[in-house]
């Protein structure tokens, strides 16, 4: 399944509209669903929360115009790519106890881990990814 959609563009340090800020909640029930649906339902909350981390991530830093995410199932992998097609590498940051954001590449890490699983970002860094073992119920 792959999916693009437009987002505003922003420079350094605008928030996020309320239309993207829809769009990565819009993201995160559908990659529930179709995890359900595909019968990866065990699944479902820890893509829900890749989705929802990797979007915000791409939206908050890419200063694009387009987010393209997909959910492809190789074998017993699945893989969860979003590209925004500009080469601001994402990182993972080493927020303090008390920062609001910063830890979404941690937790997108961290799931990836407790699966089995592996994530990281393109050599050119216009994509990020998690892919994580995927057995159906």
């Amino acid at each position: 399944m792959t999916v693009r959609f437009p987002i505003s563009l922003r420079r350094d340090h605008d928030d996020i509209p309320e239309q993207d800020a829809r769009r990565v909640r819009a993201m995160r029930h559908l990659a529930k669903a179709r995890m359900r649906y595909c019968g990866l339902a065990a699944l479902a909350d820890d893509v829900e929360l890749v989705v929802s981390e990797l979007v915000t991530n791409a939206i908050e830093h890419s200063r694009g115009t387009q987010i393209t995410m997909t959910l492809r199932l190789l074998g017993s992998i699945l893989r969860i790519t979003v590209r925004d097609g500009t080469a601001r590498r994402p990182r993972i940051r080493r927020p303090d106890d008390d920062a609001e954001n910063g830890r979404g590449l941690l937790l997108v890490r961290w799931i990836a881990e407790q699966h089995h699983g592996f994530c990281g970002t393109s050599p050119d860094g216009t994509t990020a990814w998690c892919a994580l073992p995927a057995r159906r119920r």
